[in-house]
């Protein structure tokens, strides 16, 4: 590798595959080493970040989105002397929520009794911006990226969430460089939950991505990965 040049493992978030990070990974690598995981199958956090650890290179920059940005924390958790720096979006630290599992549940039966493509339909318009819904072919990406999961899959990865650690006693102990980054309308990892997060690493930068919702690396491209080069830059 150049030596200019940085390994960056970038993660991919719930019913995602490489492809959500294309944009990134293609314009970053003037800079960096772009290494994308492939995270179908596990039914932990925890098992997830063993696996991302166990094929990533010594030392490396660390972006996690979604759930991905969890991932990440527990990687950190597990290895912190192998991450250079680290960015989070979209993600949330929040614990499990009363009640969290029922609801879930009916998305699990609708990917096992309708097919992943139904589930993708019903779920993406609620966490897309709404300037993107007669996008064709952004819609299109992601029920493809969903339909890369079987149901069993689907399954396996809320229950990782259901019971997902928390990282929240990490934040103050993060000692390298940290981006937070969310799309300034997301429904799921909201500026609050962003902002509050932000706070609580030592020295985090926070950013909010106007007119993007739950993918801003895919919604505003350009805005995310020029906030990641910066990041890199750090």
């Amino acid at each position: 590798m150049d030596q200019a040049r940085q390994h960056l493992v970038l993660v991919p978030g719930s019913l995602c595959d490489a492809r959500v990070w294309h944009h990134q990974a293609k314009a970053l690598s003037d800079v960096a080493e772009p290494w994308i995981p492939h995270l179908h199958g596990h039914d932990s956090l925890v098992a997830m970040a063993h696996a991302v650890l166990a094929e990533a290179p010594e030392r490396f920059a660390l972006c996690g989105f979604s759930m991905g940005g969890r991932v990440a924390l527990e990687m950190l958790r597990l290895a912190p002397e192998r991450i250079t720096r680290l960015a989070l979006i979209d993600a949330s630290v929040h614990p499990v929520a009363e009640g969290e599992a029922a609801r879930r549940q009916p998305q699990i039966d609708m990917a096992r009794d309708q097919g992943m493509a139904a589930l993708a339909r019903w779920w993406n318009p609620r966490i897309a911006h709404p300037s993107m819904h007669g996008d064709a072919d952004y819609m299109g990406l992601l029920e493809s990226m969903a339909c890369s999961f079987t149901p069993q899959e689907y399954a396996r990865e809320v229950r990782a969430l259901l019971e997902r650690p928390d990282p929240r006693g990490l934040l103050g102990g993060i000692a390298v460089p940290v981006l937070v980054l969310s799309g300034e309308e997301d429904p799921l990892s909201t500026p609050d939950r962003n902002r509050a997060m932000a706070d609580a690493i030592p020295g985090a930068r926070l950013i909010l991505i106007g007119g993007a919702a739950h993918f801003p690396m895919l919604e505003k491209a350009e805005a995310v990965t020029a906030a990641l080069r910066d990041w890199l830059a750090a």
